[in-house]
């Protein structure tokens, strides 16, 4: 059966931002006619690139680079260290620079795992993914039929002491800050309560909760958070071995809640990386997933999902255009 149509909605084109610059090739220095030349090559339509949540200048400079064509999209940010200047003015001004980047053709908002880990306000104090402040930012994309992309917390060995009890993370050799100290009273169970909550509060805003939510090692639990919130979807970014090593739930799960499941790699472009990750997604092999594309850097046991025709057509781009559009 020929593949359905492909997008992925969760890409990073430069090595400051995500991954690790020696597994290129990285596109955000490149013509527009070498990263679609890619594409062609995979039968890939077209990305959604993450990096705008980073910075307007970044925003800006992508879709002059890149905007022009309608297989590219770019999302937006929060300015959180504008917050200790503007104080009580904050929300409500980054609401404005929403709209601001909404219409030069920003397509959504990223949110990075730095809220609710790292995020303070202007007394200095740790922000809660639902700290109701922030209610303006979210309003203010509801309103514009924009969604939120939003990445919260981490898998669950990040929060564990150095080194850990369980198994060892190879990722977070070159990567030391991506560790959770937990003496900081933090858990990956307590921000995604607080995501939850969130998309509980605004539920004329859409939510995409970034790496299945990072609870997909528990896939009852996300299961049951989709089910109870259907302004909630998640993308697949970057936790490929919870789905290749419990197949039979995950299969399930993206079956039950084909439109709200968005296909995304968060791994540097290659044809290498969407050959395994249509591997993983169409066929039932049981195959090792190189320790490049797995969330702890060393290499996994998976089994292939093998899913229906129909799933795979919203998993790869119907539910993506349907949050988005298809217009440049």
């Amino acid at each position: 059966m020929p593949r359905p149509e492909v997008w992925d909605c969760h890409v990073h084109l430069d090595p400051s931002i995500g991954g690790d610059p020696l597994d290129g090739p990285w596109w955000n220095g490149r013509p527009p006619s070498a990263l679609f030349g890619l594409l062609d090559t995979v039968g890939v339509t077209g990305v959604t690139d993450l990096d705008g949540g980073w910075g307007e200048q970044i925003l800006r400079e992508r879709l002059d680079r890149f905007g022009r064509s309608d297989r590219y999209r770019c999302f937006g940010g929060v300015a959180w260290d504008k917050w200790a200047a503007e104080g009580n003015r904050f929300a409500e001004r980054s609401a404005h620079r929403l709209r601001r980047q909404v219409a030069r053709g920003a397509r959504g908002l990223k949110i990075s795992k730095a809220l609710g880990l790292a995020v303070v306000d202007d007394r200095s104090e740790l922000v809660p993914v639902d700290d109701p402040r922030l209610d303006p930012i979210w309003r203010a994309a509801g309103d514009l039929g924009v969604p939120v992309l939003i990445h919260t917390a981490d898998p669950p060995q990040f929060f564990e002491p150095s080194p850990p009890t369980r198994e060892a993370i190879p990722v977070l050799d070159p990567h030391p800050e991506w560790r959770v100290d937990p003496s900081a009273g933090l858990s990956r169970d307590v921000l995604f309560e607080q995501l939850c909550a969130l998309v509980r509060r605004h539920r004329r805003t859409r939510f995409v909760a970034a790496h299945l939510g990072n609870v997909g090692d528990d896939l009852e639990r996300l299961d049951a958070a989709l089910s109870e919130h259907c302004n909630l979807g998640v993308d697949t970014s970057a936790r490929f071995e919870w789905l290749g090593q419990s197949v039979d739930a995950a299969r399930r799960l993206l079956i039950k809640h084909s439109d709200r499941v968005l296909f995304g790699s968060d791994y540097p472009l290659s044809e290498r990386l969407y050959r395994t990750l249509f591997r993983l997604f169409e066929s039932r092999d049981t195959f090792t997933l190189d320790g490049a594309y797995t969330m702890t850097g060393a290499a996994a046991a998976v089994d292939g999902l093998g899913l229906p025709g129909e799933v795979l057509e919203r998993l790869y781009a119907g539910n993506h255009h349907r949050l988005l559009g298809r217009g440049p």
